[in-house]
């Protein structure tokens, strides 16, 4: 019996002594591969996070890049979702949603934090806190109620009716649901959140602000196909921004007027004439709302309809001399106050390389985007998947002014990207502008980019 009591002691004392060397315990942390040494485990004592993930959970093929040390704990201490396999099917997408509630722990920490933040314009968690609640300006949990309320202040919006704002208020809470689904499926380092559009329905969305028209393209098209011979042997740059050669105006509000295509137009025209001619005019928007009869209006149109109207029209007016108000009129163009004019329009290659020199050597482009991610876009590259933005749906127009590479802090990762001017005011997105992956057709931006052409 002694000697049986001895073993067992000696055996709980081999335990405790080898608990004693766990990384975790010792503070070491979980070993990794790529720095060479131990970092201080995701989840402490507490469950809380101590530090971001090194390394995103998900790898580029969709593949878990490691396991959690833990189990991820909810408020009461159960694991919320048993990682029993990969969060990623072998096509990227996701086997099951991820669980929401519990993400964030009682110090506003991600405990299952995919390489990024979850961050607004303010750099505050917009991740969900239990079921309802989410982070404030003052790093606070806020209820859908209270965050509704500063949404109201912020973009000052007002209601008819208590009706309406409960309907409104609805309406904003399920979006932020799709806020989460954005996030939970970006491949980039976009941010998504309460933008001013988020009281609108995506019908409402799509009638008011989107309009780009691929139902519009004429059968025979005028369009000439641009020749790349030229372009071969051309070095692209690392990054390029016609805004610092006076080529772009500043950024545009089209209203709730679905004239995007409006002004993908003017800006393109905008940029081309600006670089022939070394004079920059911002050009009437409104004119091609009213006059284009190809085209309709705010119920949407298309660049390649617009370029033809210019030339039929004999060009296009100033915007002071022929001003924006986002409504269908009657056509009152002058002839005799035309700023500039196109004899032409060219259709520009798919190829993202190509399409990247040809904007070097020639301007700005004007392109036709899915704009799923946009409605609630706050800044980053965005990269969703293509299930979530089809690259055939094309229904916003846009301008591509540059490019670029942005790097990412922790695990150097380069996400080359478009940029892109939008016509939906400076307090959208990162002052007006959109940054979309670069180099796999992410949302169709490469899909019909055209050009028009200067005398």
């Amino acid at each position: 019996m002694k000697g049986v009591i001895a073993l067992m002691c000696v055996l709980m004392a081999c335990l405790s002594y080898g608990q004693l060397l766990r990384p975790d315990k010792m503070h070491l942390g979980v070993y990794n591969p790529e720095t060479k040494h131990y970092e201080k485990p995701l989840l402490g004592m507490d469950g809380h996070d101590q530090q971001h993930h090194s390394k995103p959970l998900l790898g580029m093929d969709g593949h878990d890049q490691q396991h959690h040390s833990k189990p991820l704990l909810g408020m009461d201490g159960h694991d919320q979702q048993h990682h029993s396999k990969a969060l990623l099917g072998q096509d990227g997408h996701d086997q099951r949603p991820h669980n929401i509630q519990h993400m964030l722990g009682q110090d506003g920490h991600d405990l299952q934090h995919h390489g990024r933040h979850i961050l607004g314009q303010d750099n505050h968690d917009f991740k969900k806190h239990g079921k309802k609640q989410l982070l404030g300006t003052d790093g606070h949990d806020l209820s859908h109620k209270e965050m509704f309320k500063a949404f109201v202040v912020k973009y000052n919006k007002t209601y008819e009716s208590p009706t309406h704002y409960h309907h409104r208020h609805l309406i904003f809470t399920q979006n932020m649901k799709k806020v989460h689904i954005l996030h939970h499926n970006e491949q980039g380092t976009a941010t998504y959140g309460p933008t001013k559009f988020a009281d609108l329905t995506e019908a409402e969305f799509r009638q008011q602000m989107l309009g780009f028209r691929p139902d519009l393209k004429p059968q025979h098209s005028n369009m000439k196909p641009v020749s790349t011979s030229g372009l071969n042997d051309m070095e692209l740059p690392t990054s390029f921004d016609w805004r610092e050669y006076g080529a772009v105006t500043p950024i545009k509000n089209q209203g709730m007027c679905g004239s995007c295509w409006a002004f993908s137009t003017t800006g393109n025209v905008e940029g081309q004439w600006a670089i022939k001619h070394k004079n920059l005019y911002s050009l009437s928007e409104q004119e091609l709302v009213d006059c284009d009869s190809t085209d309709q209006g705010c119920n949407g149109g298309l660049p390649e309809n617009a370029y033809e109207a210019i030339a039929k029209l004999g060009g296009l007016e100033s915007e002071q001399d022929y001003p924006y108000d986002g409504e269908d009129e009657q056509c009152h163009f002058n002839k005799s106050m035309v700023q500039v004019t196109v004899n032409g329009s060219l259709e520009l290659p798919e190829d993202e390389i190509m399409l990247a020199k040809w904007l070097v050597k020639n301007g700005p482009i004007s392109i036709g985007i899915n704009a799923n991610a946009l409605q609630f876009y706050m800044g980053g590259v965005s990269h969703p998947f293509k299930f979530l933005c089809n690259p055939a749906d094309l229904d916003h127009g846009m301008l591509i002014v540059g490019f670029g590479v942005h790097t990412t802090k922790y695990l150097h990762r380069r996400q080359p990207y478009w940029l892109v001017k939008n016509s939906w005011g400076e307090d959208w997105g990162e002052q007006g502008y959109y940054r979309v992956y670069r180099g796999d057709g992410t949302c169709g931006v490469n899909k019909m980019a055209t050009s028009c052409i200067v005398p």
